[in-house]
């Protein structure tokens, strides 16, 4: 048996993993999916990249977990590289779901295309509480494109505008890159979340980890929706030992 903690990505809460842990526990493993600090709904969304870590620290740490596979989707590949650097006694491997791995240094922000940091820095502008909000056209097109229009439409009811602070705070990685815990990077071929090419998530942000085990699925960003048993096996992969 296995203990996953699995961290959900931008504008999701922990209860986008409910249909994956469903097919993870049948398997007889343990799954446990946190809410990040100023994620879901009606929260005081007036967090930093550092509150949003904690959180999951602390949500470990109360939890007594031991010997985790810590699994980051998205955004949350930020937030797994600062956990371990906190819990690493705690933690058997790292998988980044097609996540973010950033350059010691670096913002999120500065890991996506130009136009998207304009719009974004626009949006957050705009929205009164420095939150963006995904526009249902970008969820359905390249977040979500291998579901139908229904499904869609039902999990884009589930999201919740994000903080962009923790987008935009530079992150110290030089602990991160000296740590031994082994790595995985699962990546999703039909994911347009970021273009595909020059800012794909493969090998752009997977090489940055050195050594690490790749596992490979037919999918969107958003699998764990369209097909979260097909996931759940993946996710099996990319964490046995």
């Amino acid at each position: 048996m296995t203990t996953f903690v699995l961290i959900h990505g931008l504008w999701h809460d922990g209860s986008a993993w409910k249909p994956v842990i469903k097919h993870l526990e049948a398997k007889g493993h343990q799954a446990f999916a946190p809410t990040i600090a100023g994620h879901g709904k009606g929260v005081n969304k007036n967090v930093n990249h550092a509150q949003c870590t904690q959180s999951i620290v602390n949500y470990i740490v109360d939890k007594d977990l031991t010997d985790i596979v810590l699994l980051g989707h998205s955004f949350s590949g930020t937030i797994i590289a600062k956990v371990a650097e906190a819990i690493s006694n705690r933690i058997r491997r790292l998988i980044f779901f097609n996540a973010f791995v950033l350059n010691d240094g670096e913002s999120l922000r500065d890991n996506i295309p130009p136009s998207s940091q304009a719009l974004c820095d626009q949006l957050a502008r705009e929205s009164g509480d420095n939150t963006i909000m995904i526009p249902f056209e970008t969820w359905r097109e390249a977040f979500l494109n291998d579901a139908d229009l229904e499904l869609a439409e039902s999990t884009y009811a589930q999201l919740s505008p994000e903080p962009y602070q923790p987008w935009i705070d530079n992150l110290d990685l030089q602990k991160f890159y000296s740590l031994s815990i082994p790595k995985s990077y699962l990546y999703c071929t039909e994911d347009n979340a970021l273009p595909q090419g020059e800012w794909s998530w493969h090998p752009r942000m997977s090489s940055r980890l050195g050594l690490f085990r790749f596992v490979q699925m037919s999918g969107s960003h958003e699998v764990m929706f369209s097909n979260p048993g097909g996931l759940a096996e993946k996710i099996i992969a990319a964490g046995r030992d």
